[in-house]
C-alpha cells in the first residue's frame, strides 16, 4: 500500500486583509529579452529591502517559449501594497515601462482574501487570465487605478506613478 499524503492547510485569521497577487512579463520582441533580464535583479533588491507588508514573494516560469516569467506576491492588506506601488524604485519602473515596454508585455492580477478581484494587462499580444474570458475595458477613467477598479472608496495617500493625463494613445 502507497505511503499517506500528507496534507496541509493554513490558518490565515492573522491576515484578514491579506492580498495575493500575480505578476507577468512576456517577451514580445527579441529587444524584450534585455528588458526582461534588466530587471531580476532589480526587482530582487526591492524584494531584499523588505518593503512594509510584502510577507512573501515567488518566481515562476510560465513559459519558456515565448519566455514569460512571472511572480507571485502576498501582501499584509492593500494599503501596503498601493504605498509600495506608488514609490521608489516601482514608481520608476512603472513610469518608464509606460512610456515604452521594451519589447515585453506586463500583466498583473491581484485578489483579496475579503473579496475582489482586479487586473491590468499592458501589451499582451494574446488573452490570459481574466482577460482570456472577461470582457476587455481600456484602462481610462474609471478603470485606470487599481483603486478605481476595485471600487475602494476613498482616495489614495499618494499620487500615481504616472498620472492618466500623462498617458499617450490611453496607454
Amino acid at each position: 500500500m502507497p505511503g499517506s499524503v500528507k496534507r496541509m492547510t493554513v490558518d490565515l485569521s492573522d491576515y484578514p486583509d491579506l492580498v495575493v497577487i500575480y505578476l507577468g512579463m512576456r517577451v514580445n520582441f527579441l529587444r524584450g529579452l534585455k528588458t526582461l533580464f534588466g530587471f531580476g535583479p532589480r526587482i530582487q533588491n526591492a524584494v531584499n529591502a523588505s518593503p512594509d507588508g510584502l510577507l512573501r514573494h515567488e518566481n515562476f516560469i510560465i513559459s519558456l517559449f515565448p519566455l514569460h516569467v512571472g511572480m507571485r506576491e502576498y501582501w499584509r492588506d492593500y494599503p501596503s501594497l498601493e504605498a509600495w506601488t506608488r514609490s521608489e524604485p516601482h514608481r520608476l519602473w512603472w513610469k518608464k515601462f509606460l512610456g515604452d515596454s521594451g519589447g515585453t508585455g506586463f500583466w498583473h492580477e491581484t485578489y483579496f482574501v475579503r473579496g475582489g478581484m482586479e487586473a491590468i494587462y499592458d501589451d499582451v499580444p494574446q488573452p490570459l487570465g481574466f482577460l482570456a474570458f472577461a470582457p476587455s475595458r481600456e484602462a481610462r477613467g474609471s478603470m485606470f487605478s487599481s483603486r478605481q477598479r476595485l471600487g475602494m472608496a476613498g482616495a489614495a495617500t499618494t499620487p500615481p506613478p504616472v498620472p492618466e493625463s500623462d498617458l499617450r494613445d490611453g496607454r
